[in-house]
């Protein structure tokens, strides 16, 4: 890092700052305001913080580790999330902002009646901003200080620090975040992750181009990776030459662990309906319509664009740095030996955007839960909106601290992230009955939380409780989780038709299991669930078909490239023939509206 490095550098963090505080004005007006930018987000511009939020420093460390370690199919790990994310645009992103709630955890009490509701609200909030949320910031942290270190940032500027340097430096960049998310809200967050998600991306692309035309080209990648190591790497799907599902101890994964991310993870996980800074997001957004061009625009930048820069780049690691032993280093070690001044200048400050995206967005959530409900639920109920406003900057300052602190315990980026979904698995199959079974009852989604978080910690941390495998794990938790939110749901009585008809009324679901509910209203449902059912599997073709047509023609592999395009395209056509029907059920001719409807 020379001088110009540097002030390229500040130049950037300097503009973020300016850029938050400007927007604290927007933010200023009432809690809906400061924590869903008034339900006034276009689309583009909630999608892109959307992508931005999932796009952290630790993202390209932990791809960089994982094919590594596991070869490109271990990156299953989180595209089948594309799953959730897919069913999330045509089933859950209009529900979440016909809800107009400011959190997740507020439907609780829209959903569900009575003191378990609030109980359930408020441990909710608790697990999601404190531990869940906190952990979040703590890997984030660790992440940026791996990068500091393998950079030699510090000593660039002559001075050699220890590990307490160089956590505090990370630290105090996180309190830079904190100014512009504590006085702006999430029109601050939102606006600078519109930057920093544009200036990340840049970022990943020129370490990738400098990867590459170091080893040659990507021919002479493919074919230095191929000779580097005795397993097959390149593999998109962890599949055997004789049709089996195969696995390696290097390349690739196991035969259960695919099978628990393909066909368990995505639906078990507690982001099954959307996730937290998602439904914020979907919540702020100007309509229903935007909120579903926005998940849209969300999974083609998250899944369809960048996710192959960081994969060429693991791979030029593994060629370059064939004896490295945390793999994870590899990214920012290209960066070090292969950019020139200015570039890296840039780079660096992309690896920071990735960073303060990350961070502001878990403050800014973090933040919503503990003012909106917790304070403003139990603490404080006649809080005026200004004061709400002032608990929501406090609140940051707690969750940054409680971040930081976290940080000092974390060691590895990937082992943190699987404790992220071992912890969170167990509840995402109640979270996505709660809207379209009325049995569903508030003593069930709380044994799911709480039954799901004690399991997966358990099996994660417990030295003789811990799972290896780490599809075993997730399959444990997630039948024993069911197993107990099942009886519970059984043994309980379910929610009072009044609270089932006001919830109905409100959100005007799809779906059988409201049968009663629309008989007693005479609402007809603002879902068709057949057709929305219709929509998710022509977009999975699309989605999946487009991202494996880029790394199919990418990595040379052209028959997976040509393969992959026609799947995207009849994905695409079908999509496009199913967009042209209603998207409200209409009743069958001579028959009522609340009686019969043309959903299953």
């Amino acid at each position: 890092m020379l001088l110009i490095d540097w002030l390229i550098v500040l130049a950037y963090l300097i503009a973020t700052m300016a850029l938050g505080i400007y927007l604290s004005r927007k933010a200023s007006g009432s809690l809906v305001d400061f924590f869903v930018s008034g339900r006034s987000l276009p689309w583009w511009l909630a999608g892109t913080s959307m992508a931005a939020t999932t796009f952290s420093i630790d993202t390209p460390l932990y791809i960089a580790g994982v094919v590594g370690n596991r070869g490109i199919a271990g990156n299953w790990e989180w595209w089948s999330f594309g799953i959730a994310h897919v069913i999330m645009i045509y089933i859950f992103a209009r529900l979440w902002r016909r809800s107009e709630i400011v959190t997740d955890a507020e439907l609780t009490e829209m959903r569900y009646g009575g003191q378990t509701a609030a109980w359930l609200r408020g441990v909710k909030a608790f697990l999601f901003a404190v531990p869940i949320n906190c952990i979040g910031i703590g890997y984030a942290m660790l992440a940026m200080r791996k990068a500091i270190d393998a950079l030699q940032l510090w000593q660039s500027l002559g001075i050699d620090p220890g590990e307490g340097t160089k956590l505090w430096s990370v630290i105090g960049i996180g309190l830079l975040v904190l100014v512009y998310a504590g006085f702006s809200g999430l029109w601050g967050v939102v606006a600078t992750d519109f930057l920093q998600f544009f200036l990340a991306l840049f970022g990943a692309i020129v370490v990738a181009i400098a990867a590459v035309a170091s080893v040659g080209g990507m021919a002479s990648l493919v074919d230095q990776v191929q000779a580097a190591t005795n397993q097959d790497m390149l593999s998109i799907v962890p599949l055997s030459f004789d049709g089996g599902i195969g696995w390696s101890a290097v390349a690739g994964i196991p035969a259960s662990t695919f099978l628990a991310y393909v066909m368990l993870q995505w639906w078990s996980f507690r982001r099954s309906d959307g996730g937290g800074e998602f439904i914020q997001r979907l919540a702020a957004a100007k309509s229903e319509s935007e909120a579903e061009k926005a998940a849209w625009f969300f999974n083609i930048l998250h899944y369809v664009i960048r996710t192959w820069p960081w994969i060429v780049v693991a791979l030029a690691a593994v060629v370059i740095y064939p004896n490295l032993e945390d793999r994870e280093l590899g990214y920012p070690m290209l960066m070090l030996d292969f950019l020139p001044p200015v570039l890296l200048g840039l780079v660096v400050a992309s690896l920071l955007a990735a960073f303060m995206s990350t961070v502001s967005t878990l403050i800014n959530w973090g933040a919503s839960y503990l003012t909106n409900d917790l304070y403003g639920r139990f603490i404080r109920p006649q809080a005026t909106q200004a004061e709400l406003v002032l608990a929501g900057r406090l609140a940051s300052v707690g969750v940054t601290a409680l971040g930081a602190i976290a940080a000092f315990f974390a060691t590895d980026v990937a082992t943190v992230f699987r404790l992220v979904i071992a912890i969170g698995t167990g509840p995402g199959l109640v979270l996505i009955l709660r809207w379209f079974w009325w049995r569903i009852n508030a003593p069930a989604e709380l044994a799911s939380m709480v039954g799901g978080f004690v399991i997966g910690l358990l099996t994660s941390v417990v030295p003789i409780l811990t799972i290896e495998d780490f599809g075993l794990r997730l399959l444990v938790t997630s039948a024993i989780t069911t197993a107990i939110w099942v009886t519970v749901m059984l043994i309980t009585p379910p929610e009072s038709d009044e609270t089932l008809d006001r919830f109905y009324a409100k959100v005007r679901p799809g779906g059988p299991g409201w049968r009663r509910q629309r008989q007693r209203t005479g609402l007809r449902p603002l879902q068709n669930l057949a057709l929305d059912g219709q929509r998710v599997l022509a977009s999975l073709l699309l989605l999946f078909g487009a991202m494996f047509t880029v790394g199919g023609f990418l990595l040379l592999q052209s028959l997976t490239g040509w393969l992959s395009l026609v799947i995207a395209v009849l994905g695409w056509w079908w999509l496009r023939q199913l967009n042209r029907r209603p998207i409200a059920p209409m009743p069958r001719p001579g028959l009522d509206d609340e009686d019969v409807f043309s959903e299953p």
